[in-house]
């Protein structure tokens, strides 16, 4: 059990302690939501931990394969509902690996990436996009 400790500032702004590091994190409301879009937003952080949960997960996979992917990015793009309710309709996630398109483990790296918890915790409307970019020669 990991806890976080979560403190409305006002003016739909929050800011939360992850209290076993003591990191600290601030979120604003996005401008079409009546903020001033000046942090993250709470849905833009769902986009970021989906980016960061499958490229931790293809690390910890790489890790153990001795297989360095030091250099991966990865891009999340999300999208929002037009038609009420206020939802996530849509992330695009672009995952850029320092490896050949022809890897051997190209395949594991796919699925540890689809097995990530984020992902496996969306909605199953949540419509999620890959694309994979194997930049290694």
């Amino acid at each position: 059990m990991i806890e976080i400790q979560l403190t409305y500032e006002g003016d739909l702004h929050c800011s939360a302690v992850h209290l076993p590091s003591g990191s600290t994190l601030v979120t604003d409301a996005p401008v079409d939501n009546n903020g001033r879009g000046q942090a993250f937003s709470p849905t833009d952080l769902l986009a970021t931990a989906l980016a960061s949960c499958m490229a931790t997960v293809i690390g910890i996979v790489a890790k153990r394969k001795d297989i360095t992917v030091d250099g991966m990015t990865v891009v999340a793009r999300k999208f929002m509902s037009d038609a009420p309710p206020r939802k996530i309709q849509r992330l695009e996630i672009v995952l850029n690996l320092p490896l050949p398109a022809n890897h051997p483990e190209r395949t594991t790296f796919e699925s540890a990436a689809r097995g990530c918890p984020v992902y496996q915790s969306l909605h199953p409307d949540t419509d999620v996009q890959l694309q994979w970019n194997w930049l290694g020669t």
